[in-house]
């Protein structure tokens, strides 16, 4: 089933603005343009196009926040780091970033345009009546709905309480105390967000009626996106955080919860499980593949959930993508190899996320049991590998997802449609420092997840931005947090881990973890690997409140300016930056000083 996003962007039907009007300047000036939009299906539907094409494309990440909406996710974590200073992802990690940075002006900017968007269409489409029936009038208004919570939960997961406009519509030429609107609080923005997605999803399709409506809002992304904002609003960064007490609006309105709530966490577990009942299986389910013998194959399905486009694990993702972009950052530089194998490997994995990976008997590396070895090297042919190659034994007996997730030095690259490539990341190896000149890997690893088999330029395939299993790992935190014990928290954990063909908790050869802490760090360890480079662990660390720990200090990869064995030393590539005043982006300056009204967050 295709569940794409249409990332069409109509320019001939611009959004002009007035640049005085901050946040609010997304509104458009031309009425006779709005007139002709809305007397016929055919343009009404390229301005609902339009509002879809604020759907972030993640795959475009080395140029984050323009008119596609790119996230800071990947190499703004634990996980990753871009080779090349441009990339304002690496201003990011080390603090030297504020209120009037580029990139905390356009998805502020962005994500509020998509929201004007979505309001001028609501409070427009009645008027078409040329070829449209009152039944496509209403899903096309519930579609718009949709995305506008969509995007407000988008900002909220960003800047904390925002501005709720609702279906205002504010002229271009209001008078300025029109747009003097004061922040709303965390817990009235979730409710917004929550209730209008739900009102959408009541109208909405379970799936598309035809071909030609693939990529649509339907019921599932609707509910999805609402128990997001569940759990959201139960982590502990909203949930009664002290740190974000100062946070009041200038009459003194408490802009964050004080109080912990744990009914909170119940909202998010019901939000979920009711999402499990009424689509799995029936519309969603585990992608699983099985390999040329036709046995099931943990590594074939972790990995082409990620090229099988319209699998039925895919809840929401968007079809047009920078997908050249992002494999051109994932294949290696591999000099001397023709163009299609031939990148710059400058998104490298960290030492951090390498470590995070389970072994094959699915424990944590400092486990004794694991039977990790941190010395020496072994004939060894990984999974999805065609030969063997003389690997480091940290790399050897590892998890399938492991192998999906990370290239590393002497690993056979996917593309054999010239024979097999060996990519070295040592100094003077073939996708080395010395090398590749600006494209290298800076931590001695690549990148690999959702990488193609063919050549790295190519287009037209999904970026995902949800998927099932991301659900039962959502639903297996919030339970754990709202009725400790239950024992769907591991069966749901579980279902993560034999998909991965890994042991699963209480079986004979894994015992369960005991207690409420150490389900929770249970389910924290493997979020922190399914869900890798999947612009999940940036938001995990900060709505848990860890990023102080997480990303503060120094991080870590291999001694890429060094060869054998040398190379292999684990050593800092960077010290990175993160206080309190991190966990919240700042409000543009521009709106903080435009609106007497509108508070800054706390520390900036």
């Amino acid at each position: 089933m295709k569940k794409y996003i249409y990332g069409a962007l109509i320019a001939s039907l611009a959004l002009s603005s007035s640049c005085k009007k901050g946040f609010l300047d997304q509104v458009p000036n031309d009425r006779l343009t709005l007139e002709e939009t809305f007397t016929n299906r055919a343009t009404a539907e390229k301005f609902l196009n339009n509002v879809y094409s604020w759907i972030p494309d993640e795959f475009g990440q080395r140029s984050p926040a323009n008119d596609r909406n790119a996230g800071m996710w990947t190499g703004g974590s634990d996980e990753a780091e871009f080779v090349w200073g441009f990339v304002q992802t690496n201003s990011m990690n080390i603090g030297n970033w504020d209120a009037n940075s580029d990139f905390v002006n356009n998805y502020w900017n962005n994500f509020y345009r998509g929201i004007r968007s979505a309001s001028f269409f609501m409070a427009n489409i009645d008027k078409v009546t040329q070829d449209i029936t009152p039944q496509l009038i209403t899903q096309y208004k519930a579609e718009a709905r949709a995305l506008r919570a969509m995007y407000y939960f988008y900002l909220v997961r960003l800047y904390g309480p925002v501005v709720l406009i609702g279906d205002n519509v504010i002229e271009p030429d209001a008078p300025a105390e029109a747009i003097r609107l004061p922040r709303s609080s965390f817990d009235e923005c979730i409710n917004y967000i929550t209730t209008e997605l739900e009102a959408a999803a009541a109208v909405l399709p379970v799936t598309a009626s035809n071909d030609a409506n693939y990529g649509r809002i339907t019921k599932g992304m609707a509910l999805a996106y609402r128990a997001q904002a569940f759990l959201l609003a139960a982590s502990p960064l909203y949930n009664g955080n002290p740190d974000l007490a100062s946070l009041r609006n200038k009459n003194g309105k408490q802009l964050i919860s004080q109080t912990a709530d744990a009914a909170k966490w119940k909202r998010a577990s019901d939000a979920y499980k009711a999402f499990i009942t009424q689509f799995v299986p029936g519309t969603y389910s585990l992608y699983r593949k099985n390999n040329a013998e036709g046995a099931f194959d943990p590594y074939l399905s972790c990995r082409d959930v990620f090229l099988d486009n319209f699998n039925n694990e895919i809840i929401m993702s968007r079809i047009e993508s920078s997908l050249g972009s992002r494999q051109y950052e994932m294949t290696p530089y591999h000099a001397g190899k023709n163009s299609e194998s031939k990148g710059s490997g400058g998104l490298g994995a960290t030492q951090n996320q390498v470590n995070a990976f389970f072994t094959a008997n699915g424990r944590k590396i400092d486990d004794p049991l694991s039977a990790y070895v941190s010395t020496g090297f072994t004939d060894y042919k990984a999974p999805g590998s065609p030969i063997a190659t003389s690997t480091y034994n940290q790399w050897v007996n590892r998890e399938p997802r492991f192998y999906v997730n990370i290239t590393y030095h002497n690993s056979v690259w996917l593309n054999r449609n010239n024979g097999d490539i060996i990519t070295e990341f040592n100094n003077n190896g073939n996708s080395g420092k010395a090398t590749g000149g600006n494209d290298y890997t800076v931590t001695g690893y690549v990148v690999r997840k959702a990488m193609g088999l063919g050549k790295w330029d190519v287009g037209n395939r999904p970026v995902i931005l949800y998927r099932l299993a991301n659900v039962y790992l959502d639903y297996a935190e919030a339970l754990n947090e709202s009725t400790p014990g239950d024992p769907d928290i591991l069966r749901y954990l579980n279902l993560i881990r034999e998909r991965a063909g890994i042991p699963q908790y209480g079986s004979a050869d894994l015992p369960a973890p005991s207690g409420q802490d150490a389900v929770r760090q249970a389910i924290r360890d493997e979020r922190r690997v399914e869900l890798a480079f999947e612009n999940v662990r940036f938001f995990d660390t900060r709505r848990w409140k860890i990023a102080e720990q997480t990303d503060n200090g120094p991080v870590y990869g291999l001694n890429i300016a060094r060869n054998l064995p040398e190379f292999l030393t684990v050593v800092p590539f960077e010290t990175r930056v993160f206080t309190k005043r991190h966990y919240l982006f700042p409000i543009p300056s521009k709106d903080v000083n435009s609106d007497d009204l509108m508070v800054q967050n706390p520390g900036w």
